[in-house]
């Protein structure tokens, strides 16, 4: 029988922290954290592990509590204009055993009371990151036009990020792909509703998901230098 392990009860606790969001509350409050949130989160991730292993053995989904793929909860205020606390979301990224972190291509999913998300590729890349994927675009256009394109992908995700007002400097403005090289993200975003991640199917529908980008996902971490 499917598991469930996403409950109405994860999400009221970040509508609640959303309208309390100190320490004081957390501290009274972590317990429930721990148990609606952390506990499901990370075994959502165990459970996700052969699933991603299927996709490409090279990505990792690590259910350590402390420094796996489960994001933490503390936010970091060292530059941050907004001085709350704590994320009012569960996240977790699937990076690449090899990679850099968010450096590097990753899965993603965030689940809050906003917005229910799933995420792959590169979000806020490093310049040189930029660069080799634009290299790897100009070198093979074919093969991320079929990546981009490919008609499961395109079925369950939308191209999302920032792009640049111009032409990235070293590349034509009369390439064909110039809106592609445009781009300062290189993200895929697909949604998801409550009720379905509160379902027993939410795995079959995220590991789908996942599966689906493999040529999009392929292409960066290839074009990353690593293998897929």
């Amino acid at each position: 029988m499917a598991a469930r392990y996403f409950t109405p009860r994860f999400f009221e606790f970040f509508e609640e922290l959303s309208r309390n969001n100190n320490r004081d509350w957390f501290t009274q409050n972590k317990p429930r954290y721990e148990r609606d949130v952390r506990e499901p989160m990370l075994s959502f991730i165990a459970d996700f592990a052969p699933r991603l292993r299927k996709i490409s053995t090279h990505y990792v989904a690590d259910p350590r509590p402390t420094g796996g793929s489960m994001m933490r909860i503390y936010r970091n205020l060292r530059f941050a204009r907004d001085q709350t606390p704590y994320h009012t979301n569960a996240a977790a990224a699937f990076g690449h055993r090899d990679g850099m972190h968010f450096n590097s291509p990753s899965f993603y999913l965030s689940l809050s009371p906003a917005e229910a998300f799933a995420g792959v590729g590169v979000w806020h890349p490093r310049a040189d990151t930029l660069a080799k994927i634009r290299d790897a675009i100009v070198a093979r256009p074919a093969k991320w036009m079929s990546a981009v394109n490919d008609r499961k992908f395109r079925a369950r995700f939308e191209m999302a990020g920032d792009m640049l007002s111009r032409p990235p400097k070293g590349y034509s403005p009369a390439h064909p792909l110039i809106e592609d090289l445009k781009r300062k993200d290189f993200i895929g975003g697909a949604q998801f509703t409550r009720m379905e991640v509160c379902s027993a199917g939410f795995m079959d529908l995220f590991s789908a998901a996942c599966a689906s980008a493999s040529p999009f996902m392929k292409f960066l971490t290839e074009a990353m230098g690593l293998k897929w």
